[in-house]
């Protein structure tokens, strides 16, 4: 097999089974991991496959499967991105040895992940692929993953059987992200899949705890999942309103700007 070929197939499989890896690349194709990622730079280029800790997938704008391609993770972390850096970082500094936490999909939490402690013992249910990849690298971390299907555009996974697993289990924290939050029409998400899951983390979190850049306030997205009075503490840029922040701290809310 040449390596257009190969490159065919890469694009088959990944619109097949939604993501694979180098490794599994390589000895379908058997050939070598270099080789394997060689053929991968020009899909890359091309912004035709995204590689994230060794996982390959299509890129989110190219995965048209579910109709999804209106939003993108990828490009979304492009955005406000200082912002949420400084959100993640301070969500970080909350987390306590012995924790019990649940980190949402999302590119704000995604920044939260990326500052996780190395110095404490903790452990973090998930279920999206850029948080899991963060996750397994603490070496104190106990990393636990809901799995299902896997939705390009956010990399997350869901299903029943995952869904079930988050119901079941209990965390002193929950990091949940959001795409708008309005105080009449409540804290929303862009795509419906993520209501449940989102939902289900709340339920069963003793601390709930709301990561959103200030550019959320005000916006409505199709899909509610939570009222901002849901949340114990919401951690925000300094871009914030000072409508809102009286908003948030008037419903009895802690707010924390980064």
């Amino acid at each position: 097999m040449n390596r257009s070929e190969r490159l065919s197939y890469i694009l088959r499989i990944l619109e097949t089974d939604k993501a694979s890896s180098v490794q599994e690349l390589s000895r379908e194709l058997k050939v070598s991991h270099m080789t394997i990622r060689r053929d991968l730079v020009p899909l890359v280029d091309d912004e035709l496959v995204k590689i994230l800790h060794g996982s390959v997938i299509l890129h989110p704008k190219n995965d048209i499967r579910t109709g999804e391609n209106h939003y993108s993770l990828i490009a979304a972390g492009a955005k406000w991105q200082e912002q949420k850096r400084t959100i993640g970082s301070l969500a970080a500094s909350l987390i306590e040895a012995d924790d019990t936490l649940i980190i949402d999909s999302g590119s704000t939490t995604e920044y939260l992940a990326k500052c996780l402690p190395d110095d404490r013992h903790y452990t973090v249910l998930s279920w999206s692929l850029n948080i899991l990849s963060e996750t397994v690298r603490r070496k104190n971390c106990t990393s636990l993953f809901s799995g299902g299907i896997f939705h390009g555009n956010t990399l997350m996974f869901e299903s029943p059987e995952g869904l079930d697993m988050i119901r079941r289990f209990r965390a002193t924290k929950a990091f949940i992200s959001s795409a708008g939050a309005s105080r009449q029409f409540g804290v929303t998400c862009m795509n419906p899949y993520e209501r449940e899951t989102k939902m289900a983390a709340i339920q069963s979190s003793m601390m709930k705890i709301l990561l959103v850049d200030s550019s959320k306030f005000g916006v409505v997205r199709s899909d509610y999942f939570a009222d901002l009075s849901t949340f114990d503490e919401i951690i925000t840029d300094s871009g914030i309103s000072a409508e809102y922040s009286g908003i948030i701290r008037g419903l009895g809310i802690t707010l924390r700007i980064a």
